[in-house]
């Protein structure tokens, strides 16, 4: 019960919603707490060295302490390292961990301060500081590129770019041979460039043993307002990778737990060098996956994609409300939200065209057909992907078109690409099975060019062939695209 009380009286600190931003704390509620500190298997060790990185309210620490005194994971004696850079948590900690001070099995150190300066100075100057087990809700902040941080981060030879990513390497860094890591973090890892060195030292470093997935993007720090997917994710060090254990369930209540062993091969593909987290919530191989129809590269079917070259902001001065004989279209998400390209479209906040002149003209593409992916989706909206065609009969037979940013659009060499391949991958992309397979590795809002350019499509030839099967149709339905998508690859 001690759990529960502890969590009442210190998850919502009087602090600042400001402080909370600069610091990027939220606070871990008593039953995640009790799940993550449930994912820690049992071990040979007689003793427990545990490392909370950012102690906080203690939700976390408690949650392993309680589950030791239970019986339910067994050590003679544990020491407890909690770090911890809030000063208004720190009168506190002796408060939260004084049911175990008494025990003479269990010793804690309160370390006040910045934990990623306090790793780095573990490892690099007292080597032999390690740890057995870390259980760790790490900030959520970006580490900017000249920051203090980041220098101490490469003196140690870990690249990333968020402090919950650098807690979680550093803290996998601190661990013995065998020892285990349990965290809560965003998604966000699981794909896209910026996080390619974070998830390729978790592979280097550490066997996956567990993923949980919330599916709510609202309900894991709900009264913190944090709108984003977040994993728990258990990690051994230095051991061999085996089967991977996935949950999921909508929320912290875990009411509606499901749970799936994947072979690893199915969480990151050996070819894959990106090293994509996928995240598969059926026990059931994805369409795609199963029948393998697309496996092309983009470079092999000779086209790429890319995020639309114009942003307004800079070129505000070029911007116009309506087009005149001196300007060209200005493509936008809102002129694409129907089946085809709507334009101009008067009454929107957006402008409808941009000038042509020296200063715009090398972000602007040839009239033509192209097919656009909008680069952003609402929490409401069902799907992650929505593909349209550019078809160059919608802007008056203007000579030049302008992307905007909040596009992705597929060309070749910034040049137009043949109707019927436009067609077929717009069909392709906005099939179901493409849907579900993006969600096993994306989990938030944004489609980059980098993970479009990344997947695996038809070949070229297929997806013509699609195209022309969609012309020849009056109307597409979400279910006479999945039934085609089917029987093309069954």
């Amino acid at each position: 019960m001690f759990l529960e009380r502890n969590h009442i009286a210190f998850q919502n600190p009087t602090e600042p919603d400001k402080k909370k931003s600069q610091l990027g704390q939220f606070m871990t509620s008593a039953k995640v707490a009790r799940f993550m500190a449930s994912q820690f298997q049992q071990t040979p060790l007689d003793e427990c060295r545990l490392l909370d990185p950012g102690f906080g309210a203690g939700s976390l620490s408690i949650a392993f302490l309680e589950r030791w005194i239970s019986g339910k994971i067994d050590f003679q004696s544990i020491e407890l390292t909690a770090c911890e850079i809030d000063p208004q948590f720190h009168e506190n900690i002796p408060a939260i961990l004084q049911p175990f001070s008494s025990r003479p099995n269990f010793k804690s150190k309160i370390q006040i301060g910045d934990f990623i300066e306090r790793a780095v100075n573990w490892l690099l100057i007292s080597p032999k500081t390690k740890f057995t087990h870390a259980i760790i809700n790490p900030p959520y902040k970006k580490v900017n590129s000249n920051s203090k941080h980041r220098h101490l981060l490469r003196a140690v030879g870990i690249e990333t770019v968020n402090l919950y990513s650098a807690f979680v390497a550093l803290s996998l860094a601190l661990l013995t041979p065998g020892g285990q890591l349990v965290a809560i973090i965003p998604r966000s890892f699981c794909n896209g460039p910026y996080f390619r060195p974070f998830r390729k030292y978790i592979l280097q470093k550490s066997a996956i043993h567990h993923i949980h997935l919330f599916s709510a993007r609202d309900k894991t720090f709900k009264a913190d307002s944090v709108l984003q997917e977040n994993v728990i994710i258990h990690l051994e060090r230095d051991v061999k990778q085996g089967d991977v254990t996935i949950t999921t369930s909508t929320d912290d209540s875990f009411t509606d737990l499901k749970t799936v062993i994947h072979p690893f091969s199915r969480i990151v593909s050996s070819d894959d060098t990106e090293s994509f987290f996928h995240i598969p919530t059926s026990d059931k191989p994805n369409t795609i996956d199963r029948y393998q129809f697309a496996r092309y590269s983009l470079e092999e079917i000779g086209i790429t994609v890319s995020t639309g070259p114009v942003i307004d902001f800079r070129l505000k001065e070029h911007l116009q409300d309506m087009p005149d004989p001196d300007s060209v279209p200005l493509i936008y998400p809102v002129h694409l939200n129907g089946h085809g390209p709507e334009w101009p479209k008067p009454g929107i906040k957006k402008p409808n065209a941009i000038r042509h002149n020296k200063e715009t003209e090398k972000w602007l593409y040839p009239n033509g057909f192209y097919c656009a992916v909008r680069r952003f989706s609402s929490k409401e909206e069902k799907r992650r992907i929505t593909a349209r065609v550019i078809d160059p009969k919608a802007f008056n037979e203007a000579k030049l078109l302008g992307f905007e940013n909040h596009l992705n659009i597929f060309h070749n060499q910034k040049r137009d690409i043949p109707e019927m391949l436009a067609r077929g991958l717009s069909v392709f992309l906005n099939s179901t099975a493409v849907d579900e397979y993006f969600r096993c590795f994306n989990g938030h809002t944004q489609v980059n060019a980098t993970d479009l350019r990344l997947m695996k499509y038809p070949s070229r030839s297929d997806l013509i062939n699609l195209g022309k099967w969609s012309k020849s149709k009056d109307e597409l339905t979400q279910a006479i695209i999945d039934e085609k998508l089917e029987e093309l690859i069954s």
